[in-house]
């Protein structure tokens, strides 16, 4: 048989799980390449050789995926494996369809293929859609295996923007460690809150060698999803969060709904701020495609540290920013803490936005109206800083899960919204996780 040429569709996470748990030994299959989408400046890297192995003594290029069609022809491509998140049912198919057409395979990898086996119990978070709330849920799930005596280590979804090899496996314990790591804004924000919690997180890119590290110190281990995307890990309790501001997304996104579909726990999130005709949609979804999942109804309070630089004032709003952009969503927590407040005007930073922050506002309209916090970079967070002090207001409220004046510097007063975890009918999570456990 002959060996089967491959492209590896990504978005510099999911894809190199992918070729390491599947591809990477495989003689039958020879991937020629990465294509990068969603994040910015990810594309003209190589997957290095020191990680992809014997058979790939150059390593592998990562080219965008704008140059998709011009690649299966040029390099005889046999296959496109789709391997990113949180993208819409129609733009996997008219991926698929591109390759069809240009006479290409397109496989999607089954779940159980890439999940690699721990020593330890797994608790997985996963989502239905960037931004539904993994992280305030991680971090609930943490402080109840704290309550029963568990030492738990949180392993989060890679987000790997800088040198490959030197980010095979990161554990990050101290605001030091984020720092030694020359961490994103976007990786700042899943790692620091475990860290302010108490907790230690590892990431990288070979989730092989990053369990086995994190084994060693932890009873449980919490894997903290990533946009939608599945667990990297066989679960013992697989959690996904269900997103009611964006109710029937659960059944129209991919891989969304496939965990939506596999989760023993199906929690809907934001409760207090949906109504009960699209919280009673998701459960009416969720008995029709996986009736055998328990479902758990919770709130996200949002509160303000400086309500008083936000009361009556002009607020420039800054959010999360995968959430804004493939998350798709229009607010978050920082414009839910601002209203409650009693913000006099959200200042729209659309006119003062400068270059990298322009960019990313013409690709996703949908943020227009607050500052989504990017920073894959240091120019965009030079980006950001120049945007915040160019945008006429009063004061700056970061919906945030990260302390972004460790980060900024800006002359503008900042405060932070703060935003958790609560059931509505508490303690059966907890209930959940000690069957699991056997506690």
């Amino acid at each position: 048989m002959s060996t089967r040429r491959v492209i590896i569709l990504g978005a510099a996470g999911r894809d190199f799980h992918n070729f390491n748990t599947v591809y990477r030994n495989d003689p039958a299959h020879q991937v020629v390449a990465f294509t990068a989408a969603q994040i910015p400046g990810i594309e003209g890297r190589r997957y290095p050789a020191v990680l992809a192995g014997p058979l790939y003594p150059e390593g592998i290029p990562i080219v965008d995926e704008s140059e998709l069609v011009d690649l299966i022809h040029r390099e005889h491509i046999d296959v496109a494996v789709f391997s990113y998140s949180d993208v819409t049912h129609a733009t996997v198919m008219h991926l698929a369809s591109l390759c069809v057409a240009n006479n290409c395979d397109f496989e999607l990898l089954g779940a159980a293929k890439t999940m690699i086996q721990s020593t330890k119990p797994v608790i997985a978070v996963t989502a239905v859609r960037t931004g539904a709330g993994k992280s305030q849920t991680t971090r609930y799930i943490s402080n109840i295996l704290k309550q029963l005596g568990q030492k738990v280590v949180a392993i989060r979804h890679p987000m790997p923007y800088g040198d490959l090899a030197r980010q095979a496996c990161q554990r990050f314990a101290a605001y030091g460690d984020l720092d030694k790591h020359e961490c994103t804004i976007e990786e700042r924000e899943e790692y620091e809150p475990h860290i302010d919690n108490g907790f230690v997180v590892y990431a990288g890119v070979d989730y092989e060698q990053i369990i086995r590290s994190a084994e060693q110190e932890a009873d449980v281990i919490l894997w903290d999803g990533g946009n939608n995307d599945l667990p990297f890990y066989r679960s013992d309790l697989h959690i996904c969060i269900a997103d009611p501001l964006r109710s029937g997304h659960e059944l129209a996104y991919h891989p969304g709904e496939a965990n939506f579909r596999m989760a023993g726990i199906i929690l809907i999130n934001k409760c207090d701020s949906a109504t009960e005709a699209d919280i009673a949609a998701i459960e009416r979804n969720a008995a029709l495609v996986n009736p055998r999942a328990r479902i758990i109804r919770a709130t996200s309070p949002v509160t303000c540290d400086k309500p008083e630089l936000v009361k009556g004032k002009r607020v420039l709003v800054i959010e999360d920013g995968p959430t804004l952009t493939h998350g798709s969503m229009s607010y978050g927590a920082g414009v839910v803490a601002a209203k409650a407040a009693g913000a006099h005007e959200l200042v729209d930073p659309c006119p003062y936005a400068v270059a990298s922050l322009a960019a990313t506002y013409r690709k996703y309209p949908n943020a227009k109206g607050i500052l989504p916090a990017m920073g894959y970079g240091d120019q965009q967070v030079k980006d950001l800083e120049a945007t915040i002090e160019a945008t006429p207001c009063d004061s700056v409220l970061s919906g945030t899960p990260i302390d972004l004046t460790r980060i900024l510097k800006v002359s503008k007063p900042m405060t932070r919204a703060r935003y958790d975890l609560a059931e509505i009918r508490e303690g059966v999570l907890a209930g959940e996780i000690r069957k699991v456990l056997g506690v």
